[in-house]
């Protein structure tokens, strides 16, 4: 699986020589990142078209991130050294070898002299030798590409060069400080760190044990990784972070928790009991620079799920659930029923519909006709569980490094299979493409969640007397929670989707005093709808592709 091929494994060593002078010349402040702003400077020296310079930023900026980094910075270049060859652009052409065999870098008209003035002037970059190299390291940056001339945010925002740094400005300035107010973090989400905004995308597998969750892991990665154990029994009884590493490794829970560079510190809230059961497999792989997943412990059935686990399991997919761009749900033609730990596990996942696919694995193991069956009464199963009118998406294939069982399934089947796996496998692909966009979208839902608690949790104080009968009251309102909501909800017209589930406030709120919390405050609301009508509209704007 190829989620994006590398620019520069594709360049001779004079060539990435090439680009880093250039990159370095172009990188005003040295932060390791080209914005929209010095991007078109230097890409107006190629005389393309801007319908073409368009192009290319929307190839080489595939994550939307509204910078490009090194890599990308070599990916537009070879994309224009072949728009001027006169070739069409498109992601495909990077792909292809003999497009890349003899690609020189691009005709910039003019940068030959301006790195010339540059060295004349010395002004703009030093030499540092290192271990016999020399590596160019910008200085003051000159007035071809300053940033002045880009447009401002908003003062507290002018410092940011990507759209993940403004969402992080904006949390710690503007919805943070209400939800230390309103103690959102205790009733809904835990407060977001540097980790969380910076992390990979994360892809959950959910299902009962044997159901190729392992399996279908490393069929994606061609390999095995650390921890991985395979078998007809229950084999996996932890919960596995695969992710990208400098080399083969399992770091134990405990270790990770701690681990600040990791967005993991907040399962310490689910005890040593978890910790224990958790662990990150480490390992270098190029698909793993991109995506993580997490390999679950099979979900328990029939005699095995009276068997109570150590830890809060629901609690930790709800966590992960919360955190993860994609979760898969993974059945197979002899593993269809849903058994009560696996209804609590899809029902944890509420509010995260979006994010999840099913997939009917191991189905060549079935005839063409008992799989028309096995699909039905898979469907029948999910509709009972999954309350939603639209039908979920199934994905049906055999998830392995075997070849397909021809003889079960027969040749209409097979094609059928390879259908279907292009198709899950261009929504993983995707995945990375959508991760910015994914954690905007979080973040707005974030707000408008924390929006709504401080509704509630200033009514709530608002309806508690000031001397006398504090404790009835506040038991009276606990009870009859579903009237607040409702009061609320025609106070402010807010829609009644955004409520959070009565039956957890409740359970959360009866550990706390109502008279404790903090009354309304207007200012710290219209922060945040400032935000939310303002400010992330304009940084959108001002990170999107530069030639739109």
């Amino acid at each position: 699986m190829e989620i994006v091929s590398s620019s520069i494994s594709s360049c001779s060593k004079e060539d990435q020589k090439i680009y880093q002078n250039w990159f370095n010349f172009v990188d005003s402040d040295g932060d390791g990142r080209i914005t929209g702003n010095d991007a078109t400077k230097l890409f107006s020296l190629s005389n393309l078209s801007r319908p073409e310079l368009k192009q290319v930023w929307a190839i080489a900026d595939t994550k939307r991130q509204g910078f490009l980094g090194f890599n990308e910075f070599v990916t537009a270049m070879q994309l224009i050294s072949l728009a001027q060859e006169g070739r069409e652009l498109s992601s495909d052409l990077l792909r292809s070898k003999a497009n890349m065999e003899y690609l020189s870098p691009p005709s910039m008209e003019g940068l030959d002299a301006l790195l010339s003035s540059q060295k004349t002037d010395g002004s703009s970059m030093k030499k540092i030798e290192t271990n016999g190299t020399i590596q160019l390291q910008p200085l003051p940056p000159i007035n071809l590409f300053s940033r002045k001339s880009r447009k401002k945010i908003q003062p507290s925002l002018t410092a940011v060069t990507s759209v993940t740094d403004g969402l992080k400005r904006l949390y710690n300035e503007k919805l943070k400080p209400l939800e230390l107010t309103y103690r959102f973090n205790d009733f809904a989400s835990p407060a977001l760190t540097e980790s969380d905004f910076d992390a990979k995308p994360m892809v959950m597998l959910l299902g009962q044990y044997s159901t190729g969750k392992t399996t279908f892991i490393k069929h994606l990665l061609k390999s095995n990784y650390p921890g991985a154990h395979i078998g007809p029994e229950p084999t996996t009884d932890r919960f596995i972070v695969v992710t990208s590493g400098p080399d083969e490794r399992s770091i134990p829970g405990n270790t990770i928790a701690v681990h600040n560079d990791l967005p993991f510190t907040d399962l310490t809230k689910f005890g040593g009991a978890f910790l224990s059961k958790f662990e990150c497999s480490q390992m270098p792989h190029s698909l793993l620079d991109h995506i993580s997943f997490v390999d679950t412990p099979g979900v328990l059935s029939g005699e095995k799920q009276r068997t109570q686990r150590s830890y809060d399991f629901t609690g930790v997919i709800s966590w992960f659930a919360a955190k993860c761009d994609m979760i898969l749900l993974l059945f197979d033609p002899h593993k269809l029923d849903i058994s009560d730990e696996f209804k609590r596990v899809i029902s944890s996942l509420k509010g995260h519909e979006d994010k999840i696919r099913v997939v009917l694995n191991k189905a060549d193991q079935v005839d063409t006709q008992q799989l028309m069956r096995v699909y039905g009464a898979l469907m029948w199963s999910l509709g009972k569980v999954l309350n939603t009118p639209e039908v979920v998406r199934v994905y049906i294939g055999s998830f392995n490094d075997k070849p397909v069982n021809e003889e079960a399934v027969g040749l209409t089947g097979k094609d059928l299979f390879e259908k279907e796996q292009d198709d899950l496998l261009d929504d993983l692909i995707d995945i990375p493409k959508k991760a910015c966009d994914r954690r905007i979208n979080e973040f707005v839902k974030r707000a408008r969640a924390a929006k709504i608690h401080s509704y509630i949790i200033s009514h709530l104080k608002k309806e508690m007397p000031a001397l006398m009968g504090k404790s009835k009251t506040q038991q009276k309102l606990i009870q009859n929670l579903d009237n607040v909501f409702e009061k609320v909800q025609k106070e402010f017209r807010l829609p009644a989707g955004d409520f959070p589930s009565v039956d957890h406030f409740r359970e959360v709120l009866s550990h706390y005093s109502i008279n404790d919390f903090e009354k309304l405050k207007p200012k710290m609301i219209q922060a945040v709808d400032d935000m939310l009508g303002h400010d992330i509209p304009e940084l959108l704007k001002n990170f999107r592709n530069p030639y739109e």
